[in-house]
């Protein structure tokens, strides 16, 4: 995701699961070409398995750029032909090159020629008044006989003329059966759906049509659902048709076992001059709907982006979740002690205060 899925943040996600596949945000052909490669494809080993997503519409600049990919160590390029944003459309790539899918075709061909990773292509389901499930088929038609075998499909249509990006993301309805249609008649074509994905069994109803899921927003805004996907559907070997499996060398069993993980690459990265903020940014999302969620994203919203904060703000930001899940435990236990003390009041028990001080006889 575009300024979101950066090293850190894929450094940090990776914490949660071993397994699953992690994208880097859209990275364009020339800043790579012309500017720092350490910055644009620079990325930590704990990241495998890690994909490098591409924009561009040149067949040679791309070209060039999947090989210097396959030479930094990536396991995937993929092509991004969804992205909707003003910029993006006003160089002519993105999800504008829906409506040139000879062009796509040329790139892919030159991709694929000239590398041994796969190449994959994350488009949508139609742009503007391109948006029938004919034009889609052709569209993959054309883009498959050129070597694509992996197409991740947002299940929206994007309206580039009418539309912000952020709209893009959530008004135009989601056709998951368009993805679905998709597999029937591209059988060895591998489909991963993407689009309004949010929890463990919408994934298993997707897995039972299509090869694969990719979570975007949600994963950011939860990240504690990667987890969750990892032990059903890796560690559990759930996957429909049962594939093979696989579990963490360190399985993490709580948010703070993230937290804790996470801090030796804070201190790598703090040592080699990167503010904190950079990386705690994508450490919000870590206890949502939790207990403390809201004091943990303010402290460290407020904290980690000043000048020279260090590792003590991640340690008192954890203080606070603690702080906040001791005073919800007693709160709890207080609570289940009124709840008996009305309960055995009736039965002819009385209890005191917390413990059962006082056992008085009760009828007959």
């Amino acid at each position: 995701m575009l300024d979101l899925t950066d090293r850190h943040c894929r450094a940090f996600f990776r914490l949660f699961s071993s397994n699953v596949r992690l994208y880097t945000e859209m990275v364009v052909v020339g800043s790579i070409i012309h500017g720092d490669r350490e910055r644009f494809l620079g990325f930590d080993s704990c990241e495998h398995p890690v994909a490098l997503q591409l924009g561009g519409r040149d067949p040679e600049k791309l070209s060039f750029c999947a090989q210097l990919a396959e030479q930094w160590g990536y396991d995937e390029v993929n092509l991004n032909i969804g992205c909707p944003s003003d910029r993006v459309k006003n160089a002519q790539f993105g999800a504008c090159l829906m409506a040139e899918p000879q062009l796509v075709a040329d790139c892919i061909d030159r991709m694929v020629g000239s590398v041994a990773i796969p190449i994959t292509v994350k488009t949508r389901i139609g742009i503007d008044h391109c948006d029938s499930y004919e034009y889609l088929a052709s569209f993959v038609n054309a883009v498959s006989n050129a070597g694509c075998r992996h197409f991740i499909v947002h299940a929206r249509k994007a309206w580039l003329k009418g539309l912000s990006p952020k709209q893009n993301r959530n008004l135009p309805p989601l056709h998951y059966d368009r993805v679905y249609r998709l597999k029937k008649d591209f059988p060895s074509v591998q489909f991963t759906l993407n689009g309004g994905i949010t929890g463990i069994d919408q994934i298993k109803t997707h897995l039972s049509k299509v090869d694969g899921v990719m979570a975007g927003r949600e994963a950011y805004q939860n990240p504690w659902i990667i987890k969750e996907i990892d032990d059903y559907f890796f560690a559990s070997n759930n996957f429909p048709g049962g594939k093979p499996g696989s579990s963490r060398s360190a399985p993490v069993h709580s948010r703070q076992d993230i937290v804790q993980a996470y801090l030796p690459y804070v201190e790598k990265q703090l040592s080699r001059g990167v503010r904190l903020g950079r990386m705690t940014r994508h450490m919000l999302g870590l206890f949502h709907a939790q207990s403390g969620a809201k004091r943990w994203r303010r402290y460290l919203s407020e904290h980690g982006v000043k000048k020279n904060a260090g590792i003590e703000v991640i340690h008192a930001a954890l203080k606070l979740i603690d702080a906040d899940a001791n005073a919800t435990n007693v709160n709890a236990v207080r609570a289940d002690c009124r709840e008996r003390q009305h309960s055995d009041a009736m039965n002819g028990r009385l209890y005191m205060g917390d413990t059962p001080a006082v056992c008085v006889a009760g009828n007959g």
